[in-house]
């Protein structure tokens, strides 16, 4: 993430309901943050060689150029009435939407999106634009999604890599900004294997494979309660499959928390299988942190 002073939270705007909530969940997090917010809208028309300027004798305020002005002007109030007092500003920029966002990301604190922006088909849990900034983005990315919950805790998924440290020290920072508590969850379905050509014994004892797995959860959050003292922390090792255990912890959440692969050899093609199932069925605010290189 882009801790520099003056990092902005970037939200994405396209005039679709997804957007305004995403604006107005971006104000809070910027709020929150003490980081100006940005605004920016994918202004697509001019790679697709249509005319983007009012016509001869079209009335004041037509054109396609016109129209994006005032989608971003009103998405610019919009965040203003939610926090008064923010730093705001708005821009259009030529390009995707993905595109356009995933430029932003370098030097962006946070990128916010809708879960589905005007171009998605209804019966689509997720847009393609979600997926695709999720899944290349250089800072982590929030997905307003279900039900926006001013209370709750904030869900960490934890597999005790990397990629999951990089959320739980997330989830934590935002825990604090929040006053919120933070719920670790490691889930298991089988004895994990431990280098190329383990062999996965058939039988197992539940309870000695249990204290295992809760050992992967106590290693992946050392240090996490005295670098974060006002961020209450409890732990819950599940046997079941990540996604229905993530998805379930977050019923009450205010925000589920996953990790996805940094910049590795073809680690930015896909989201991972967890990433993808959560983005698609949690009922809250999905945040997707990428793991350092």
């Amino acid at each position: 993430m882009n801790s520099a002073n003056g990092a902005a939270v970037v939200v994405g705007v396209d005039g679709s309901e997804a957007a305004s909530r995403a604006v107005r969940l971006a104000a809070r997090e910027a709020d929150r943050r003490h980081r100006p917010l940005r605004v920016v809208h994918g202004f697509i028309w001019p790679l697709l060689r249509v005319p983007v300027s009012a016509p001869a004798q079209a009335p004041p305020g037509a054109g396609l150029r016109h129209q994006a002005e005032r989608l971003v002007a009103e998405a610019v109030t919009q965040a203003q009435a939610e926090c008064p007092g923010l730093r705001i500003t708005g821009e259009i920029i030529d390009g995707e939407a993905a595109a356009v966002l995933l430029g932003e990301s370098p030097a962006a604190a946070l990128v916010v999106l809708g879960d589905r922006g005007l171009g998605g088909f209804a019966a689509l849990v997720l847009g393609s634009v979600a997926v695709q900034v999720a899944a290349h983005a250089d800072c982590p990315v929030l997905i307003a999604r279900g039900a926006d919950r001013p209370a709750g805790p904030v869900v960490v998924g934890v597999d005790g890599s990397e990629l999951s440290r990089a959320a739980v020290e997330f989830a934590a920072a935002t825990a604090s900004t929040r006053g919120a508590r933070l719920h670790a969850v490691h889930a298991y379905t089988h004895p994990a294997s431990h280098g190329a050509g383990d062999m996965q014994p058939l039988v197992y004892e539940e309870g000695e494979l249990r204290g295992e797995e809760y050992q992967v959860l106590t290693e992946a959050l050392t240090g996490i309660e005295e670098r974060w003292p006002d961020v209450p922390v409890t732990r819950a090792v599940v046997h079941a499959r990540p996604v229905a255990a993530l998805t379930g912890a977050a019923r009450d959440a205010q925000l589920l928390v996953v990790g996805r692969q940094g910049r590795g050899e073809l680690s930015g093609l896909l989201l991972g299988s967890v990433s993808q199932g959560v983005l698609h069925r949690a009922d809250c605010p999905v945040a997707v942190v990428r793991a350092p290189d």
